[in-house]
């Protein structure tokens, strides 16, 4: 059986609360072998549920998915959707990465594939942008990224000599990835 961390944000976590992502969410492990702890956050702001899982898989695969309804229940019912229907996207990929176990794709023969795309190996890459990336720092970084209307922005930390990326996050904030060596 999977660990579980559930956490509130402006919610009471009841046991029955809990009782059900454990049962929701946990359904996630059928198609692994390992799963490490299991974490589940809820969330209420300005009357939306949201619903925040990772899920970390033997092997450094992450599954992460949120959805926000209304309705704490709905919520977490569409995010284990969410997550089940990526894994069944990637099930090819996962398949190939556990070779010697871990994923068990026999887990999804028995479910209907309906939203299930072109199961080619590779991803499509459309378009190839090539640009010098210039030293500046974070604030610069998220400038230019705002003067281009883009939702990202890759730069090289002037400090750092680092090559890092800016993002415009769901919430409207910023995140910044740096590398890690």
């Amino acid at each position: 059986m999977a660990t579980f961390t559930v956490r509130g944000k402006n919610i009471e976590i009841t046991p029955s609360l809990r009782e059900y992502v454990e049962k929701r969410v946990g359904k996630v492990t059928k198609y692994f072998e390992k799963v490490g702890e299991i974490s589940v956050l809820l969330t209420v702001h300005k009357g939306r549920h949201i619903v925040e899982v990772t899920v970390p898989v033997q092997g450094g695969v992450l599954l992460r998915g949120e959805e926000a309804t209304m309705d704490m229940y709905t919520s977490i019912d569409l995010v284990v959707e969410k997550l089940e229907r990526q894994i069944r996207k990637q099930k090819t990929k996962l398949e190939r990465r556990f070779r010697q176990g871990g994923f068990k794709a026999e887990a999804l023969a028995a479910e209907p594939l309906s939203d299930q795309r072109d199961e080619s190996d590779e991803y499509a890459v459309v378009k190839t942008k090539r640009f010098h990336v210039k030293p500046m720092d974070v604030q610069e970084a998220i400038m230019q990224m705002n003067l281009l209307n883009h939702n990202f922005f890759v730069f090289r930390d002037a400090e750092t000599e680092e090559v890092n990326v800016v993002y415009r996050r769901t919430d409207g904030n910023y995140g910044l990835i740096e590398p890690n060596e």
